[in-house]
């Protein structure tokens, strides 16, 4: 089974703290749905005639799209790729862009899955990550979706920002808890470089993030969670039994995906490849017959630095049986030899050759996983 990620590449304003491509403007929508679509039939082949089980619009916003541009992509999809039945496809979307209508027009062209971008139920913390929806507006998206049938639902939350205290970011929680939302990712807000939020805080025209009150917040959204049976099955995302999401969990178990759109990375198990960003210049090469993409092929080390990378983050865990297998007998040992001191501090725990981070360790994971890796120099 594998997956395809649409990426795209439009948003109505630039929120601060985001570093993925996009563009303010609609303006050049129509040549970037031709190129989409020429990219699509392209690459039919790329997954080698894999079974298509996800499918992911992301961004960006994709709820900018109309539901008939949306339904026209799914077609396309669907005329190339062999997709199963039962496929989940996921849309992103911003509470601004929620309506009866359009929830019901996107389940008509097969959305199934719809993933709300809603950050935080307080106004002042949407003020300052520069959102434009309100609280309001955040929590009737949340009830519309379910009132229009997606039972299969995700809210997105940011934490560690200076203006969010623990209370309200407690409320935040119990407020999705309530609504009897499914699944809920949340991340901390990073300085990311060059970004409009870097620029500012290095001029201290803001407070930056603040280390101490994410990892309370952390500590907070796991023992809050936990408490109402979530299950928490990847250092940001928790979900009710069986709501995972399936497009992600691919690529924390090392599943094949395709992605179309500037920006966009595809993986094959050999080799890794990413779009160029820029509408015009992605949509240029390709009407050109050009190469749109950089292609890596990766080494035995980078995949396993891959493996462990994504999969110590998991609820399903570091396999010493898969790195033996796939990677041989010296890759084993040095894991074993790095592993054995995050299970003296308890950082790490072992059940039946599965290695997992404990609570204690997913506080810090990007450290434990970097210890583990091979060097590739």
């Amino acid at each position: 089974m594998a997956g395809i990620y649409l990426h795209m590449p439009f948003c109505k304003s630039k929120c601060p703290y985001c570093n993925f491509f996009s563009v303010a403007s609609l303006g050049s929508k129509d040549v970037f749905l031709e190129a989409l679509r020429k990219e699509t039939g392209i690459q039919k082949e790329y997954l080698g005639r894999q079974k298509i089980n996800t499918v992911y619009f992301g961004g960006g916003t994709p709820s900018l799209l109309s539901p008939a541009e949306i339904s026209h992509i799914i077609e396309k999809i669907r005329s190339d790729f062999s997709v199963e039945e039962t496929a989940e496809f996921t849309l992103e979307a911003n509470p601004d862009d929620v309506t009866a209508q359009k929830l019901r027009e996107w389940r008509k062209a097969g959305i199934n899955r719809l993933s709300l971008g809603i950050q935080s139920f307080a106004d002042e913390d949407l003020k300052y990550l520069g959102r434009i929806h309100n609280g309001a507006q955040a929590e009737i998206s949340l009830q519309l979706a379910l009132d229009q049938g997606f039972s299969n639902l995700s809210a997105d939350f940011i934490y560690g920002m200076p203006t969010l205290s623990d209370p309200v970011f407690a409320l935040n929680l119990e407020k999705a808890v309530r609504l009897g939302i499914p699944h809920i990712s949340a991340y901390a807000l990073t300085t990311e470089t060059k970004t409009a939020l870097d620029v500012m805080i290095r001029k201290k025209q803001r407070e930056g993030p603040d280390e101490d009150r994410s990892v309370s917040q952390f500590s907070l959204l796991m023992q809050y969670l936990g408490s109402f049976d979530y299950q928490h099955y990847e250092i940001s995302n928790f979900c009710l039994p069986g709501m995972y999401s399936k497009h992600n969990s691919s690529y924390w178990k090392g599943n094949h995906y395709l992605g179309l759109g500037p920006s966009a990375h595809s993986f094959n198990g050999t080799s890794r490849q990413w779009n160029l960003s820029g509408i015009s210049r992605y949509a240029g090469l390709i009407q050109d017959g050009k190469p749109w993409f950089e292609t890596e092929k990766l080494s035995s080390a980078q995949k396993y630095n891959e493996y462990v990378m994504v999969s110590i983050r998991t609820i399903w865990g570091t396999s010493i049986a898969h790195i033996r297998e796939v990677f041989g007998e010296g890759p084993e040992s040095y894991f074993r030899d790095q592993a054995s001191k995050f299970l003296v501090t308890g950082d790490l725990l072992e059940r039946e050759g599965i290695f997992i981070l404990s609570d204690k360790g997913k506080l810090f994971a990007d450290k434990i996983s970097s210890d583990l890796f091979l060097d590739i120099n």
